[in-house]
């Protein structure tokens, strides 16, 4: 398989570590300096694009792929504020598009695993909501774009609740507390507690490992296919 990795970061080398190991070709490495040196010959090679860069500044970049038929698997947010435009632009122009705020298969399961429990809550109100999250000290995005969708989930099911906040003293909202400190790869605990006993489960992410794997096997998955997906179609294929 023939990649372009969009953003060279730590998450774009560890990337780049697995697709070698695996024996693919990594055709371009684009960063916030050479994106104009990506040629014609370039994107005719290519059969997927991995986007983890941190700026909405990519958007251009991925509607060139989209243009040029190529998929694009998607982990940044930064630009998550449009990502329904993005889509809309992927079915525009009949290529595909897997975005994901978190690419650990681990984490994934955990997402489905807290819809199923906040759909269990819905109708004990006497239980508050709130999910805490830590990452290393260079991530920029508070809370992280994990945590939002957590918390999102958590909204979308239980109907008492109908934001998040980082205020933790209102009954009707998801609070999330961010923390920055050392090297963590990401931790996300979410509770719900009552005067009565407390409900937690919890993600603790060892490296950016999982992240990288659960990356290239969504590219494995998109390629030569048209459509919008998320990384639930790849765990239900593991799962069939």
């Amino acid at each position: 398989m023939n990649i372009i990795i969009i953003g060279y970061g730590k998450m774009g080398k560890e990337i780049e570590k697995i697709c070698l190991e695996k024996k693919y070709t990594i055709l371009f490495k684009i960063n916030s300096k050479n994106s104009n040196k990506l040629t014609k010959s370039i994107l005719e090679q290519c059969d997927v694009a991995i986007d983890f860069s941190n700026s909405e500044k990519v958007i251009d970049t991925i509607l060139l792929f989209f243009k040029n038929k190529i998929p694009v698997v998607s982990g940044s947010t930064d630009w998550i504020n449009v990502l329904n435009k993005i889509k809309d632009k992927c079915i525009e122009y009949n290529s595909a598009f897997l975005h994901s705020p978190n690419f650990s298969i681990g984490m994934n399961i955990f997402f489905q695993l807290n819809k199923t429990l906040a759909k269990k809550m819905n109708h004990l109100n006497e239980y508050k909501v709130s999910i805490d999250e830590t990452h290393h000290l260079n991530k920029k995005d508070k809370p992280s774009g994990t945590a939002i969708k957590l918390a999102n989930d958590i909204i979308n099911n239980i109907n008492r609740i109908d934001k998040w906040s980082f205020d933790k003293n209102f009954k009707k909202q998801v609070a999330i507390s961010s923390k920055r400190k050392g090297d963590y790869k990401g931790i996300h605990q979410i509770n719900f507690s009552s005067n009565i006993d407390s409900i937690t489960i919890n993600h603790t992410a060892h490296s950016r490992e999982g992240f990288a794997k659960g990356a290239i096997l969504a590219a494995e998955f998109i390629k030569n296919k048209k459509g919008i997906f998320t990384l639930d179609d790849i765990i239900n294929k593991i799962n069939d």
